[in-house]
């Protein structure tokens, strides 16, 4: 699933990451660990904070269990473990664990599966119920149909995530040319199109009963629930389960290049050439690979590195630069990318990025710069394990790929050990005189940009014609696949009830005004020695001019580039040194300055922030560079189709004359007219405290807050008069645009059209109503789209909307060949919703949303958020109550008079994204009217 992506990576950069200082005491988390007969593995960590508890289960199996021919296999099977079970009905997975008011994913990568539930504590037993029935009970209930929609699922997510994005087949190239064809990191998680078509029923029994054991796997339990009870349900349920057979731990496959390998590819969808220079180096928790991590740090991550010095600032071929390692448990890599200006040439890159190792060389690094890249990383840590879902993941990874779960502790003190002695060493061992690999992807026709002596790299990419081929062939193809009902020793398709439901604590919120009328919202939490706070001025991009949309961000980013006395290089040194986290950034009806702290710095802190807010520096320098990469950002998103379709759905929705049919970052020609005097007349206009609010929760009391934020009082009270737009209305009758990317695999489809501001009363109610139809898995659109015909990896209808009106829309992406139907789809299901839903959809709706607030207030990051809300819109302190006495009294009837009132097909604008060749013509059977061909910024090409 998509998370798989999202969950890895976060999961690399946070434990290449987290270290503890030495003066502070050991870190470890409470746990006790046991094993059942059978080898499932289990670990309890309990966390009474507040009433919910994880479940993760952690299979030791990815794609590096794969072999050529069956790629992609193991992610195609964490599809179906979704599915059914033998006790668990079709599709019940997701719905049961909603009703209940959880969450839940799963996440493949080269070397692991998991799958992972967030729950109130009442609802334990359940998860426990339904994981052990898809672990032990899953082979009786695998269709052809099931099985087949699952294939078409996963390669529709193929060609969302890969194939239809810019960059998309970066990894794969970088794959094949580092490893052989018979080495398990050689093909891809996600697999071949060819290889996910080509697999059968056959191969998921095999795989299931190979892989899926309890003796290859690891359960974690974390959060509030009672341990002997858990140990009982743990051995109920998972007990039984038969192991499979012994499997043997893949053993480090590093790789050695005998020569530098240098390809390129035309890219279809970039704008920009990007270049990749990879080295072989080791696998995860190898001593050279905390070298290797801070090496890259030390390499590329600050101004005073040695890669942004010369590519950035000095050559200016690319806004930004990368270079960092990546480790699995066979194998790692040392990377550097960079994505460079659209006429940069690669051959350049590559000399810059030798030059910058030469000045690495030459000039080194002080023991201060590397205490700056370790001394951020303790925040990091803690604001890993600030969730019960976060400990449960470090629990079981740590198990299955480090031997224990108390592994996180050696872990950080290999991170903290690591020496300068040991980084030159990594450096001369990986990467001086070292063989790589090296590609250069490139927009069409721009050849002339590619990396001297480089060749061409096939990528396999399939046509439309192939897409609805291959589709009929799978539904041609039956299969007989018959298992018998797999006995157990009591009766589980009885579903166990619901403990006692939790009592919903609301966080008290304490407030205060400072002397020049600032209000503070604040709520006190102690699990963590961490602190975070925002300070909002309302305004953001509403302020802007027409003519010179985005200079709010403009300012936001420029103030974070020095100060009056404080270089950039230094203000951000600074900051590192802290371990402290500040950013500012522009919305559009407000800009926020906030930061995460470890409570003993907080103090340091705000002086920092202090110095950003009232001393900026303006520096022409930044100006000009951050101006460039804005309008080089924004040229880049007309190269994503998804991108693309989101900024012209709001241009279609508000017209051009509006200040909300423009992205908060504006255009490149508004960023273009802008100058440095805009940024300080507008931070001269509109900075004021009579427009400013504070948030803090953490670490830290009321009155200590209080005392911290009076250095404020000195802040001057301005006259900022916000203005005043004029809502625009629906269209007298629906229309459809197309918007053509030559190939697209697959077409964005939009549609909507203007919805309710966040601050209308009938706001949350219209947000209520939309939850079956498209606010989560389990709605509507989704299940026909995605789980019914296989057009789609997912489909969502939502609500937009802050104190200025947002839109109603469905979106979703799907294979090409479905783009016709899809439409159909969302107009059909829109009337049918019209006309009202069921009681027990309603039921489900009142369950999902009411007892999912157990799990609103376990971060920092979720508590600020919660005091944002309450500052922005007014709101009472006990909004959520209220929110859930609306949930809770809402009729049948007024339901579907909200859906009556805020969905209304025939005045929706219908955009598609995709190849006009081959899908615009249909469209004109919608009766919608001919469809109107725009270009990539929403202007009009022609009426067909």
């Amino acid at each position: 699933m998509r998370l798989n992506q999202i969950f890895i990576i976060s999961f690399i950069l946070f434990f290449t990451s987290a270290i503890i200082s030495s003066d502070q005491k050991e870190f470890k988390i409470d746990f006790e660990k046991y094993t059942l007969k059978n080898g499932l593995q289990v670990i309890l960590h309990l966390d009474r904070s507040d009433p919910i508890t994880a479940v993760a289960i952690q299979y030791h199996v990815g794609s590096n269990r794969e072999i050529p021919g069956r790629t992609g296999f193991a992610h195609l099977f964490e599809h179906m473990m979704f599915q059914e079970s033998q006790h668990v009905g079709q599709d019940q997975f997701f719905k049961k664990i909603q009703n209940a008011g959880g969450t839940l994913n799963g996440g493949t990568w080269k070397d692991g599966t998991i799958y992972f539930q967030v729950v109130p504590n009442n609802a334990l037993e359940i998860v426990l119920w339904m994981e052990a029935d898809r672990m032990g009970y899953l082979l009786s209930t695998v269709t052809q149909e099931a099985f087949i929609n699952q294939q078409e699922v996963v390669q529709n997510e193929k060609r969302q995530s890969y194939d239809n994005q810019p960059y998309g087949h970066t990894r794969y190239v970088i794959d094949k040319l580092l490893y052989s064809k018979h080495h398990p990191y050689h093909w891809q998680v996600i697999g071949s199109l060819d290889d996910l078509r080509n697999a059968t029923l056959e191969d998921i029994r095999d795989f299931y009963t190979k892989w899926y054991g309890p003796n290859n796997a690891t359960l974690v339990i974390a959060g509030d629930f009672d341990i002997i009870q858990a140990k009982q349900w743990v051995e109920k349920y998972f007990g039984e389960i038969s192991s499979s057979e012994s499997i043997t731990d893949l053993t480090p496959m590093p790789v050695k290049l005998t020569e530098t390998k240098r390809t390129f590819h035309e890219d279809n969808f970039a704008q920009s050439p990007e270049l990749n220079m990879v080295f072989p180096t080791v696998e995860q928790y190898n001593k050279d690979s905390y070298a290797l991590s801070l090496l890259g740090e030390l390499f590329a991550f600050s101004k005073k590195a040695p890669l942004y010095k010369v590519i950035v600032e000095e050559k200016k071929l690319a806004p930004s630069v990368m270079a960092y390692q990546s480790s699995g448990e066979i194998a790692g890599v040392f990377q550097t990318r960079i994505r460079t200006f659209p006429t940069a040439n690669l051959t350049d890159v590559e000399k810059a990025i030798f030059e910058a190792f030469e000045r690495f060389e030459n000039e080194g690094f002080t023991d201060e710069d590397l205490d700056r890249v370790k001394a951020r990383t303790e925040t990091s840590f803690y604001n890993g394990i600030s969730s019960v879902l976060g400990k449960s993941f470090q629990l079981a990874q740590y198990n299955e790929f480090a031997g224990s779960p108390d592994f996180i502790t050696q872990d950080l003190k290999n991170r903290i050990a690591v020496t300068k002695d040991d980084i030159w060493n990594v450096y001369e061992k990986y990467i001086k005189n070292k063989h790589y690999v090296l590609t250069s992807f490139v927009p069409k026709v721009k050849l002339e940009l590619v990396a001297e002596n480089s060749v061409r790299f096939p990528v396999e990419e399939e046509t439309i014609e192939e897409q609805e081929a291959a589709n009929l062939k799978l539904k041609s193809v039956k299969v007989d696949f018959n298992v018998e009902k797999i006995p157990s020793s009591f009766d589980r398709s009885v579903q166990p009830g619901f403990g006692p439901e939790p009592l919903l604590k609301l966080p008290e919120i304490w407030d205060a005004q400072l002397k020049n009328g600032i209000k503070i919202l604040g709520i006190e939490h102690n699990e963590l020695p961490l602190v975070e706070f925002s300070i909002t001025l309302k305004g953001g991009k509403q302020l802007d001019d027409l003519n010179k949309v985005g200079v709010a961000n403009l300012v936001s980013s420029l103030m974070m580039e020095g100060t009056k006395n404080k270089t950039p290089l230094e203000l951000q040194e600074e900051i590192q040194k802290l371990g402290s986290r500040i950013q500012m950034f522009t919305l559009n009806e407000s800009i926020t300055i906030q930061a995460n702290c470890l409570s003993s710095k907080l103090y340091e802190t705000l002086d920092i922030i202090q110095e950003i807010l009232f001393e900026p520096r303006w520096d022409e320098t930044e100006f000009e560079r951050i101006k460039k990469q804005t309008i080089e950002g924004i040229n880049r998103s007309k190269a994503n189709p998804s991108s693309i379709a989101w900024s012209v759905l709001n241009k279609l929705v508000y017209g051009k004359n509006h200040i909300l049919a423009y992205e908060t970052v504006g255009t490149a020609e508004t960023v273009e007219e802008i100058t440095i005097d805009d940024l300080k007349n507008y931070y001269d206009k509109y900075f004021s405290a009579s427009v400013a609010n504070i948030a803090i929760t953490g670490n830290i009391k009321r009155d200590e807050a209080v005392k911290l934020f009076s250095s404020l009082n000195a802040w001057d009270n301005k006259n900022v008069t916000l203005p005043e737009f004029q809502i625009p209305s629906m269209p007298e009758k629906p229309s459809v645009y197309f918007i053509d990317i030559p190939n697209a695999k697959q077409s964005e489809l939009r549609i909507g059209h203007i919805g309710l501001a966040y601050s209308d009363p009938d706001f949350h109610k219209a947000t209520v109503m939309n939850y079956k139809l498209g606010g989560s898995f389990s709605g509507i659109v989704n299940l026909i789209l995605r789980e019914e015909k296989g057009f789609t990896y997912g489909a969502r209808t939502t609500f937009t909307g802050a104190n200025l009106p947002g839109v109603f829309v469905g979106s979703t992406s799907v294979q090409s060949n479905a783009t016709f139907e899809s439409v159909q789809i969302f107009y059909n299901e829109f009337n049918k919703y019209r006309e009202g839903v069921s009681k027990e959809d309603l039921e489900f709706t009142r369950n999902a949303l009411v007892k999912s607030n157990a799990l609103r207030f376990e971060t920092l990051g979720a508590l600020r958020g919660m005091l944002n809300t309450i500052s922005s819109y007014n709101l009472p302190y006990d909004y959520i109550k209220n929110e859930e006495e609306q949930i809770i009294k809402m009729t049948l009837d007024e339901h579907k008079l909200f859906a009556q009132k805020y969905i209304i097909p025939d005045k929706m604008i219908y955009l598609i994204v995709g190849d006009a060749s081959t899908q615009l013509e249909p469209l004109k059977n919608l009766g919608f009217g001919d469809p109107v061909l725009l270009d990539r910024e929403g202007n009009i090409i022609k009426q067909m």
